[in-house]
C-alpha cells in the first residue's frame, strides 16, 4: 500500500513539474511572438512603400495538379480494366508599369487541363486525352492620373478559349471610364462607354453590343500566401440577354521556397454561350430553344494542385 501511494505521489510531482515548465515555456514565447508580429508589420510597411515605387513591377504564380491510375480485374467498378489521368495547371501573370501621372496594369490568366478514360475491354473508346477546362483572359489597362486614388482610363479585355474553339466564341472588350484604386491592393474599373465585340460562326445566337464594364481586381500577398481574385463584368444596354460575368480566383501557399499548394475556381455566367450549348452541342441539342426558354446554369471550374511562384 506504501508502494501504491509513493507511486501515485511521484506521479503527481512529475506532472505538476512538467505542467509548471510548459506554462513557464508558454510565458516565454508569449513576448516572442509579439516580437514577431512587430517585425511582420514593419517589414509589410517597408513592402508597400516599395510597391509604390514608379518603375515596372512584374511577376507570376501558378498551380499544377495530376494524377494517373490503372485498374486491373477490379469487378467491383463499372469499368474493371481501365487506365486513366488528368493534368491540369493555371498561370497568372502580370506586368504593372507604375508612374507618377499614369499607371499601365497588364495580366493574363491561363487554365487548363486534359483528363482520359482508357477502358481496355472496348477497342473503340477514346483512350487519348481530352481538353477539360479551357480559360484563357488577357487584359490591358492604362489610367491618366487625376488624384492618387482617382484616374481616366481606357480598357482592353479578350477572353476565349485555346484548346477547342479558338475565338468561337471569343469577347472583346473596348472602352473608356474611370478607375479607382482605394488601396494599392485593389483596382475598380467602371467604364460607362464600352463596346463587347463577340467573335463566333454562330452569328444567330452571340451578338455584339454597347454597355458598361465593371472590373474590380484585388491582388495580394502576405508572406508565403499570394492571393488573386478578379471579376469582370459586362452590362449590354440592348438586352440583359447579352451580359455576362466571370469570378476567377487563385491561391497558392508557398510550403519550400518556390513549391506549395494552390487553389483556384471559377464563377461564370453567359446566356449566350448556354444557348449556344443547348442548341448545337448538348447531348440531346434543342433547335427550337430561345433565349426564354433556357435555364441559364452557373458555370464553374476549380483545381487543387502544387504551386510554383516566379
Amino acid at each position: 500500500m506504501k508502494k501504491l501511494l509513493m507511486a501515485s505521489l511521484t506521479i503527481f510531482v512529475v506532472s505538476f513539474a512538467t505542467a509548471q515548465t510548459a506554462e513557464e515555456i508558454k510565458a516565454e514565447m508569449g513576448p516572442k511572438k509579439d516580437s514577431i508580429a512587430a517585425i511582420q508589420k514593419r517589414v509589410d510597411a517597408l513592402q508597400a512603400k516599395l510597391d509604390a515605387l514608379p518603375g515596372w513591377k512584374v511577376g507570376a504564380f501558378g498551380t499544377i495538379g495530376g494524377s494517373i491510375s490503372e485498374f486491373n480485374n477490379w469487378f467491383a467498378q463499372g469499368i474493371p480494366n481501365n487506365s486513366s489521368g488528368n493534368i491540369g495547371f493555371t498561370i497568372n501573370a502580370f506586368a504593372n508599369l507604375q508612374e507618377e501621372k499614369f499607371f499601365w496594369r497588364n495580366a493574363a490568366n491561363v487554365n487548363l487541363s486534359w483528363v482520359k478514360l482508357d477502358d481496355k475491354d472496348d477497342p473503340t473508346d477514346n483512350d487519348s486525352f481530352r481538353e477539360a477546362t479551357d480559360v484563357f483572359n488577357i487584359s490591358s489597362l492604362y489610367g491618366r492620373k487625376l488624384s492618387e486614388k482617382f484616374a481616366i482610363s481606357a480598357l482592353a479585355e479578350y477572353r476565349t478559349t485555346i484548346l477547342s474553339n479558338f475565338n468561337n466564341p471569343g469577347y472583346l472588350d473596348l472602352g473608356v471610364g474611370a478607375t479607382w484604386t482605394p488601396i494599392p491592393d485593389l483596382v475598380v474599373v467602371m467604364h460607362p462607354l464600352n463596346y463587347n465585340f463577340v467573335f463566333s460562326s454562330e452569328d444567330t445566337i452571340f451578338e455584339s453590343s454597347m454597355g458598361a464594364k465593371i472590373v474590380a481586381d484585388y491582388t495580394k500577398k502576405i508572406g508565403a500566401i499570394n492571393f488573386k481574385s478578379n471579376l469582370s463584368m459586362f452590362q449590354s444596354y440592348k438586352s440583359s440577354d447579352l451580359s455576362n460575368w466571370t469570378w476567377t480566383n487563385s491561391f497558392s501557399y508557398t510550403l519550400w521556397k518556390m513549391i506549395g499548394v494552390g487553389f483556384d475556381f471559377g464563377l461564370r455566367n453567359n446566356k449566350q454561350e448556354t444557348l449556344n450549348y443547348i442548341v448545337n452541342n448538348a447531348p440531346t441539342p434543342d433547335p427550337d430553344a430561345t433565349f426564354d426558354t433556357i435555364d441559364n446554369e452557373l458555370q464553374t471550374y476549380w483545381t487543387l494542385g502544387l504551386s510554383y511562384k516566379f
